[in-house]
């Protein structure tokens, strides 16, 4: 049974057996096999190549690959997705709609008209919405240590969370930062335990135990304090600084009414990387399952695009 798809008729867009919506390793990885299987395909990058991940200070867990920042992982991923054959285009994904027996997928420059759809559109970082939060994004309070560390050499710096990412980018802070306090809710980090006990041992780091965020101060320049609820009552902490660290927020707006998600927002799947939708598969920290890491996502992207390819294969013989 061959598809039937609706000729493109806005002379800005393509035809092709797979759309893959994103950046990031499961997209990357998506790629590269989408590639070698021979597949038609657009990976549309949104505004971040690389994803999270690209904006890591340190990986130090992909097996096989010794310590390496998350910006020089995700070019090697992508490079060599390149050399294989993937077709890249800066665009982020608008609204996705079902269309004969495939999909329209619109961007804000473009549509395409696809065969079949790998959602890999990672996850944004979460917000806790306390006051100040919004006021001094960009002056103060930030959600990528990666990007920032270096406006804040020598000055004091507050991070928010307990997971892997939170105390991987403290580290990355301490090391330039003249003091740094984490503030975590529990009495416990959530963090793998050799990155937790290195955090523990940094002289110049300080944990405030079972505290949480309750304001972010400051002024015209920028963030002074913050405002945290401790065991001992409500204490202000002068600080130039604010990391926050607490979740993410699957990237899943566009695709809401053609798949089913969970509570959370993240894409719902069985077998590890098929949805709701015949035809449509997600990858990576978009989705509910609950182990989320690069070689994770860089697997789910695989497993994608071989999953991507066995449907059009099928209709095909069919």
């Amino acid at each position: 049974m061959e598809f039937h798809l609706p000729p493109d008729n806005s002379g800005t867009g393509s035809v092709v057996d797979l759309v893959i919506a994103g950046g990031g390793p499961a997209a990357l990885s998506a790629a590269l096999y989408a590639a070698r299987y021979g597949l038609g395909h657009i990976v549309l990058e949104s505004w971040q190549p690389g994803g999270q991940a690209a904006l890591t200070a340190l990986i130090e867990n992909y097996p096989g690959v010794p310590s390496v920042p998350g910006a020089k992982l995700s070019g090697i991923m992508r490079s060599q997705a390149l050399e294989a054959g993937a077709r890249f285009t800066t665009e982020t994904v608008s609204s996705v709609e079902p269309l004969g027996e495939g999909f329209l997928v619109r961007t804000e420059s473009a549509s395409h008209t696809a065969k079949t759809l790998i959602i890999a559109t990672g996850a944004a970082p979460a917000k806790l919405g306390v006051p100040g939060e919004d006021r001094y994004y960009g002056r103060g309070v930030s959600f990528c240590a990666t990007c920032d560390a270096p406006f804040y050499r020598g000055r004091r710096v507050v991070v928010v969370g307990g997971g892997d990412s939170a105390v991987k980018e403290a580290l990355h802070l301490s090391g330039v930062a003249s003091g740094l306090v984490l503030v975590h809710r529990r009495d416990t980090l959530r963090a793998e335990p050799r990155l937790a006990q290195r955090l523990l041992d940094c002289p110049t780091c300080e944990v405030r135990w079972n505290s949480t965020l309750k304001a972010v101060t400051g002024d015209e320049q920028g963030v002074t304090g913050v405002d945290l609820e401790t065991p001992s009552g409500l204490e202000h902490l002068d600080t130039d600084g604010v990391f926050l660290y607490v979740g993410t927020k699957p990237a899943t707006g566009p695709f809401r009414g053609l798949v089913e998600l969970d509570a959370r927002g993240a894409v719902l799947t069985r077998n590890i990387v098929e949805t709701s939708r015949p035809g449509v598969y997600a990858a990576g920290d978009v989705t509910s399952n609950g182990f989320r890491q690069v070689v994770t996502a860089a697997s789910d992207g695989a497993r994608a695009a071989w999953a991507a390819f066995e449907y059009l294969e099928d209709r095909r013989q069919n």
